[in-house]
C-alpha cells in the first residue's frame, strides 16, 4: 500500500478501509511510517473526522499491536472503569475494593498523572512499599485469591498507542475525539475486562469543557465497545469543582480511607457509588442501579469494602498501618492557609486552575519524567453554593517550601469565585449512555 494515498484519501475526506488502517498501526508499531507522514495523517484524521466503523478498526488494530491481556482464567464476568481525568477524583481507590468485596473482579492498569489530572498509579506509589509493577502471572493469581488487582500498565500494552499519542501530543492533534476514543478504548480492550464504565468528565476542569463534546465522545466509546463484544456504559459526571475535598496524592489516599471508612462522603463518594453500581449491573450481581448503590453502601457499613483494601494492601506490599494512623503516609511540612477576601457565596470554581494550583506544589507533573512530592497538595474547605465570611478558611496548602505554597495559593485565590448572589449548583451526573436499569 502507498501510504501517500492514505493521507490524501483521510485529507478527502473519504473512509479508510480495515486493511488500510491495520497497515497504519502495523507502520506505526514497527516504525516503517516515518513521524512527518504520521503527523500528515494524524492532521487529516483531526480535521475530518473517522465514522465509528473506522475507529472500532483503529481502536483493536492498537489493541493488538502489543500482547493483550488473557483474563479467562479468572472466573466470573472482569469489570474495568476509566475517567478522562480530573481534579481530586479518587474513584478508583473507592470503588475498585467497594466492587471487589462483593466478589466481582477488578483488574485495573491505570496511568500516571500528567497535567492537572492525577494519575492513580502516583496516588498508589505515595503509600510505603506499595507496588504497582506487577507481571501478568501476578495480577491473574492475586485476581483469583483476592478479586482486586491496580496495577501499571505492562509495557508491552499497546505499543502503537504509545507512539500515536507522543505525536499527538505535540502536533496540536490531541483533542480529536475518534483520536482519543481511540486511545482510551485500545487500552482497556487490551486490558481483558468483559465489561467497562467509561467515567467522561465535563467541565471546567475536564478535557470535555461541554456537554456536547462529553457526549460525543461517551457514545463513541460505548458503541466501540460494544463493537468489539465489550459491555460499556459511559457515565459523563460533572468536573465543575474538584470531584473530592483533598488534592494530591497521599491526601487522596486519606480521603479514600475515610470514604471507605464511612468517616466522609460527598460527590466523591457519590460518583463512585454510581460508577460502581454500573459496573455490578455490567457483571449481573444486581438488577439496577439502585440495588447496586446500596449494595456497595452496604459494603461501607459492614466494613467490607475497608477489609478489601486492607487486603489489597497486604497483596502488592502497601503498609496496612495507613488505615489506623494516617501519619504514616507522607504529608509536606510547609503548610498555608487561604482565606476567602470578602462575605458571600463560592458562585464558580476554576478546576483546571486549581488542578494548576496543585501541580504548583509538587503534586502533580507538568512534564513526563518531572518526580512528585507525594505529599504534597491541596485540601479544599469550601464547596460551590457554599456561604463564606470574610478572612475563613477557602483550602490549606501543603508543599516542600514557602515559595511553591505561595505560588499555589495564589492560583487558588484565581480559582475560586465568590459572589454576593447563592448560584445554582450544577448536576453531578449529566447523562448515562449505555446504562442497562
Amino acid at each position: 500500500m502507498n501510504f501517500v494515498d492514505m493521507i490524501l484519501k483521510k485529507r478527502d475526506g473519504r473512509r479508510l478501509t480495515p486493511e488500510e488502517t491495520a497497515f497504519f498501526v502495523k507502520g506505526v508499531t514497527d516504525g516503517s511510517l516515518p513521524d512527518y507522514q504520521v503527523a500528515a495523517f494524524l492532521m487529516a484524521v483531526f480535521f475530518k473526522g473517522m465514522d465509528a466503523e473506522e475507529t472500532a478498526s483503529l481502536t483493536m488494530e492498537m489493541a493488538r499491536s502489543g500482547s493483550m491481556f488473557d483474563l479467562s482464567g479468572v472466573a466470573g464476568f472482569k469489570a474495568d472503569k476509566h475517567s478522562t481525568g480530573g481534579v481530586g477524583d479518587t474513584t478508583t481507590l473507592v470503588l475498585a475494593p467497594l466492587v471487589a468485596s462483593v466478589d466481582v473482579p477488578v483488574v485495573k492498569m491505570s496511568g500516571r498523572g500528567l497535567g492537572f489530572s492525577g494519575g492513580t498509579i502516583d496516588k498508589l506509589e505515595s503509600i510505603p512499599g506499595f507496588r504497582v509493577d506487577v507481571t501478568e502471572e501476578e495480577a491473574i493469581r492475586f485476581a483469583k485469591e483476592s478479586r482486586i488487582v491496580l496495577m501499571s500498565q505492562t509495557g508491552s500494552l499497546t505499543p502503537a498507542d504509545k507512539k500515536l499519542y507522543a505525536l499527538r501530543d505535540v502536533t496540536g492533534t490531541v483533542d480529536s475525539i475518534p483520536l482519543i476514543a481511540a486511545s482510551i478504548m485500545s487500552k482497556k480492550i487490551a486490558a481483558g475486562a468483559d465489561g467497562i464504565v467509561l467515567d467522561v468528565k465535563c467541565g471546567s476542569g475536564a478535557f470535555m469543557r461541554d456537554l456536547e463534546s462529553a457526549e460525543q465522545l461517551a457514545q463513541m466509546m460505548a458503541e466501540m465497545g460494544e463493537r468489539v463484544g465489550r459491555k460499556v456504559t459511559a457515565v459523563i459526571s460533572g468536573m465543575d469543582q474538584p470531584l473530592g475535598m483533598n488534592i494530591g496524592n497521599s491526601l487522596e489516599v486519606m480521603e479514600a480511607i475515610d470514604i471507605l471508612e464511612g468517616k466522609a462522603g460527598g460527590d466523591l463518594l457519590e460518583v463512585s457509588l454510581t460508577l460502581g453500581a454500573h459496573m455490578l449491573l455490567l457483571a449481573g450481581r444486581v438488577e439496577n442501579v439502585s440495588e447496586g448503590r446500596e449494595l456497595l453502601l452496604e459494603q461501607i457499613r459492614n466494613g467490607r469494602g475497608l477489609a478489601k483494601f486492607e487486603e489489597l494492601l497486604r497483596q502488592q506490599g502497601g503498609d496496612i498501618r495507613i488505615i489506623a494512623d494516617r501519619s504514616i503516609l507522607p504529608l509536606s511540612p510547609i503548610r498555608m492557609e487561604v482565606l476567602a477576601e470578602q462575605d458571600g457565596y463560592v458562585t464558580h470554581m476554576d478546576t483546571a486552575l486549581i488542578g494548576r494550583a496543585a501541580q504548583e506544589t509538587g503534586a502533580g507533573r507538568i512534564f513526563k519524567e518531572q518526580p512528585l512530592d507525594f505529599g504534597a497538595g491541596i485540601v479544599m474547605k469550601k464547596r460551590l453554593g457554599d456561604a463564606v465570611r470574610k478572612g475563613e478558611l477557602l483550602a490549606v496548602v501543603y508543599s516542600a517550601s514557602e515559595e511553591k505554597c505561595g505560588g499555589a495559593a495564589a492560583f487558588l485565590r484565581q480559582a475560586v469565585f465568590i459572589g454576593k448572589e447563592k448560584a445554582e449548583i450544577p448536576p453531578l451526573v449529566l447523562k448515562v449512555i449505555g446504562e442497562k436499569g
